[in-house]
């Protein structure tokens, strides 16, 4: 029985991961806040790590060091019937209701649409674009058994390729100065919380839940068995993995800052790293970055769906077949992602604003668990105030029309930070420290026997 991994077994892992994770939103959002934040770029993009490279490591550490065999397990602390409520909602967002959509639609809006035969209608390339998308994620997805080798040895080192070739050649021949960019917008009046907002549309704190499951399998078909030892290997993937995030977050946001002044403000991320690739390869740029971007979405759509149907398998193991579940799964990305990535968006953005706080505040209590032994009605408590505070949240992203006036006021007067979209943190981050207080307060001294 092996008892750690090999060099080349953990960066397999590593990568894998790394190609699990990093999906166009990965590029989008830091390039975009890169354009916006100008010279406030540094303080705007520690916002930006803490909950899009922060948060994602704490998400495996805490399955890695609660030796939990996933999502389902870890939510169990709460109690048996929130983990299957938990899982499934963050399972059918990250999963075939929102990302795996976005990733339908993030390639043909900011790369695919550009090179569509002129006089054919942009609904009708998204249907043929996403037809397309849908069979060759399904070929890979029906696969599960080489995903190491799909995701960890080709289509990442192919990602890293494309994102280097451009990114190398903008960085040798920058187009401007970030220091004299003006930032706009909130990344002017708010920068650091603005930052941290944006990281949490990249939904990796909720993917390193969910992928948890996948790592350790992976670390498992190499041999190493032990609990403790797929832990240690598990944490030891995690930080190689984020440690990678973290340097091409701030590369794609340095080269988005620096493009600011020669191409300005792009309406979004996708169309500012695609005016990058065509001003430094003229032509052939659009290729590039439309090619990009597909292998990264492709990756993260397949690690999702194969996530997605192995613990739907485990939760309802008497009902479908992880093929049959990948189908479905497959069936409902493809519908929901030809209603257009505007709407996917806008409806996405309340369920995160409501799944992330409980999230983190999971994460939170299992890293802290051992620490000040708390027990299931700790977990409780935690959960039921971040959910009820968390609505808040989730009542202000509604879309205009949907949303209920009397309820967002509410919260308005009795929430801090509730216009920043913050208005869960301090309520959560004070019922964290009576929890842990009482919690120290009645763990027990240990026994001293007396010779």
């Amino acid at each position: 029985m092996k008892e750690k991994l090999t060099h080349a077994e953990s960066l397999t892992i590593s990568s894998m991961l790394f190609g699990l994770f990093f999906g166009a939103g990965n590029l989008i959002f830091p390039a975009y806040l890169g354009e916006a934040s100008g010279a406030n770029l540094w303080i705007s993009l520690l916002g930006f790590l803490i909950t899009g490279v922060g948060l994602p490591l704490l998400a495996i550490a805490s399955l890695g060091m609660t030796r939990s065999e996933g999502l389902l397990d870890l939510s169990g602390r709460v109690s048996h019937k929130y983990s299957y409520f938990f899982t499934c909602l963050l399972y059918l967002t990250i999963g075939p209701f929102f990302a795996i959509p976005r990733c339908f639609t993030v390639p043909f809006e900011t790369g695919i649409s550009a090179l569509l035969p002129s006089g054919m209608a942009k609904s009708t390339g998204l249907f043929i674009f996403s037809l397309i998308f849908f069979a060759i994620m399904l070929f890979f997805s029906l696969r599960p058994g080489r995903i190491m080798d799909w995701i960890g040895k080709f289509l990442t080192p192919a990602f890293l390729l494309f994102f280097f070739f451009i990114m190398i050649m903008a960085l040798l021949h920058p187009l401007g100065n970030y220091h004299a960019v003006k930032p706009v917008g909130e990344y002017a009046s708010a920068p650091l919380i603005s930052g941290v907002l944006a990281g949490y549309n990249t939904m990796d704190a909720l993917a390193g839940l969910a992928f948890g499951i996948i790592v350790i399998s992976s670390i498992r078909t190499f041999g190493v068995t032990k609990p403790e030892k797929v832990a240690s290997a598990t944490l030891k993937t995690g930080v190689l993995t984020c440690l990678l995030m973290a340097v091409i977050y701030a590369i794609t946001a340095l080269v988005g800052a620096q493009s600011r002044t020669a191409l300005g403000l792009a309406a979004n991320g996708g169309e500012a790293l695609s005016q990058i690739a065509r001003h430094y390869f003229p032509g052939l740029g659009a290729v590039i970055f439309a090619l990009m971007i597909f292998v990264a979405c492709l990756k993260t759509a397949i690690g999702l769906i194969t996530a997605c149907s192995e613990t739907f398998v485990e939760m309802f193991p008497k009902t479908l077949s992880y093929n049959k579940w990948a189908i479905i799964f497959s069936l409902l990305a493809f519908g929901i992602a030809n209603v257009g990535l505007t709407t996917i968006i806008s409806f996405s953005l309340p369920v995160l604003m409501l799944l992330y706080p409980l999230a983190i505040s999971l994460i939170l209590l299992a890293l802290t668990s051992k620490l000040f032994d708390f027990k299931q009605v700790d977990y409780q408590i935690m959960t039921a105030v971040t959910f009820l505070c968390a609505l808040g949240d989730f009542f202000k992203a509604l879309p205009a029309g949907m949303q209920v006036k009397a309820v967002t006021g509410l919260y308005g007067r009795v929430l801090p930070l509730y216009q920043d979209g913050l208005g869960w943190l301090v309520p959560v981050a004070v019922t964290f420290v009576i929890l842990a207080i009482k919690a120290s307060i009645s763990k027990k001294p240990p026994i001293v026997k007396l010779n």
